[in-house]
């Protein structure tokens, strides 16, 4: 029997990057899955692709940040497939969403802040609000919130991003004490650089770019989506049956290193590889 045979599992964000895996992987382990997506194309391959594998799974075309969307993406769930067994909250595109996540408190316009919030935050609570009272019913339930490691590491002018992040944890641990008592546990992923689709096409251009970059991480390597949805699907497993309320840090061990030896080591490597294109250099010269 597979791990989460007779299971109903709903991915946000389920088209392509960390959802896509993911929404793969639980279907691998016999869950039916709901892939939740504004991007109907790439869900719909994603679908098909579960399907011609054996698995099963469904697409539900929704604005997460949108209560009547989430609340309608649920009850497809329970439609289709008679309950809601696991919540993956992994809705927001990095790539797609850069012009609304850069500034400053000073800089940041309104309209990008809210936007920022309402995908990033305001999301994840719609979410939980449409699909616990189902796992009450039922006494059991597993929801993942992907955090970052922003949550943990500020990085200049991201305010919007840092502070939806750093709240993504708050939000999971208070979820987790809340519902504990009705057997359903709630815990965060928080990835480093995973090399997504999108993210792809970017490096392609500039595999010196990425070498720089992979040697920030102390296993000299970037992430890729399988190995975030590997992680979720632990912890939605019995094997982690006796986890909630926590943040698990899959980063390369990026956030364990002091940074200011790495500075240094970084500095002596761009001075030996001139040819490097250094990802946002320009941007930071301009500073």
């Amino acid at each position: 029997m597979s791990s989460f045979e007779s299971q109903v599992v709903i991915v946000t964000g389920g088209a392509l990057g960390i959802g896509g895996a993911t929404a793969r992987k639980f279907a691998k382990e016999g869950a039916k899955v709901l892939i939740a997506d504004f991007n109907e194309e790439a869900a719909t391959k994603n679908v098909n692709l579960i399907l011609s594998q054996g698995g099963i799974a469904a697409f539900s075309h929704i604005d997460i940040s949108k209560s009547e969307d989430v609340n309608r993406m649920v009850q497809e769930a329970i439609r289709q497939f008679g309950g809601v067994d696991v919540l993956v909250q992994n809705a927001f595109s990095v790539v797609a969403g850069e012009n609304n996540i850069h500034g400053s408190a000073v800089t940041v316009k309104e309209e990008s802040w809210d936007y920022g919030m309402d995908v990033m935050l305001k999301a994840l609570y719609l979410g939980a609000k449409h699909c616990i009272p189902h796992m009450q019913r039922k006494q059991f339930g597993n929801i993942i919130n992907i955090a970052s490691v922003h949550s943990f590491l500020q990085e200049p002018n991201m305010l919007v991003y840092e502070t939806a992040k750093a709240a993504v944890v708050g939000l999971t641990r208070q979820m987790a004490v809340d519902f504990g008592p009705d057997n359903i546990r709630v815990n965060a992923i928080a990835p480093g650089h995973i090399v997504t689709e999108g993210l792809q096409k970017v490096w392609t251009q500039n595999p010196s770019g990425l070498q720089f970059f992979e040697n920030q991480y102390p296993l000299r390597k970037t992430g890729v989506p399988d190995d975030i949805a590997d992680g979720i699907a632990f912890l939605c497993s019995e094997q982690a049956s006796f986890i909630t309320g926590h943040t698990l840090v899959i980063d390369g061990g990026l956030s364990i290193q002091l940074q200011e030896k790495f500075g240094i080591q970084q500095g002596v490597f761009a001075r030996k590889h001139p040819e490097v294109q250094i990802p946002d250099a320009a941007y930071y010269e301009e500073k």
